[in-house]
């Protein structure tokens, strides 16, 4: 996911972005079980599944935090 990929990913909701995170933690783990066989070829490619996963629990981790400041705010 380049700045491109992250700005779609920005979008999503919850529930979506859920969806994406299980996905990618798949293929993070199809990538790494290539890798330990000496199937993968570009090996960059964990890096960057990685980098993508962080930064989509990170987004995740933002918007619970929003949605629990928004439930206090109404107490």
């Amino acid at each position: 996911m380049s700045t491109k990929g992250y700005k779609e990913v920005k979008d999503l909701s919850k529930d979506e972005l859920i969806t994406k995170i299980r996905e990618t933690e798949l293929a993070l783990f199809q990538t790494k079980m290539k890798h330990a066989t000496g199937q993968l070829e570009n090996t960059s490619s964990l890096w960057k599944q990685r980098k993508d996963l962080a930064r989509m629990k990170g987004l995740l981790t933002v918007r619970e935090k929003e949605i629990s400041n928004e439930g206090m705010k109404e107490k």
